[in-house]
């Protein structure tokens, strides 16, 4: 059995369900990330808090009730989870036509995060992802490992 992470840093706020509150959330992330030292994973994380956020605004709230926005930092993986009062409503992934106006928020989420699920909740879901750390850091070691490597050639 594994043991689980022990956060190195945690945040949790809710919201009011109206499109404001999304980049309220989005900036929040991507100042939140940034102070906690992983500043490379601020534009993802924001760009997911931000579809996640508005997935929660358009179809999971419910008038009166928050939704909520967690982050959570260990050494392997930054957690995003957004949570909404409407359980039964589960997202799915979609294939959206050249014309719809909504329908690939899931899909970016795909192709940005590197795991993502629901959850049930006692009232309503969450619907979580998760960054790897590692996999960044490795990605911005290769990247400087290729500059060096280019810029050395431009000189010789």
């Amino acid at each position: 059995m594994v043991a689980p992470e022990v956060p190195l840093h945690h945040d949790r706020l809710d919201y009011t369900p109206l499109p404001k509150s999304v980049t309220l959330a989005r900036r929040r992330a991507h100042r939140l990330i940034t102070e906690w030292g992983r500043p490379e994973l601020a534009a993802d994380t924001a760009l997911l808090v931000s579809e996640l956020g508005g997935n929660a605004v358009l179809h999971g709230c419910l008038r009166d009730r928050l939704f909520r926005v967690e982050l959570t930092l260990t050494e392997r993986v930054v957690r995003i989870a957004v949570s909404d009062p409407k359980g039964e409503l589960r997202p799915s992934v979609r294939e959206a036509t050249e014309d719809d106006m909504f329908g690939r928020g899931l899909l970016i989420v795909g192709q940005i995060a590197d795991r993502w699920g629901v959850r049930g909740l006692t009232v309503g879901k969450a619907v979580w992802c998760e960054l790897d750390v590692v996999r960044q850091a490795a990605s911005l070691q290769g990247m400087t490992m290729t500059t060096r490597t280019a810029r050395s050639t431009q000189a010789s």
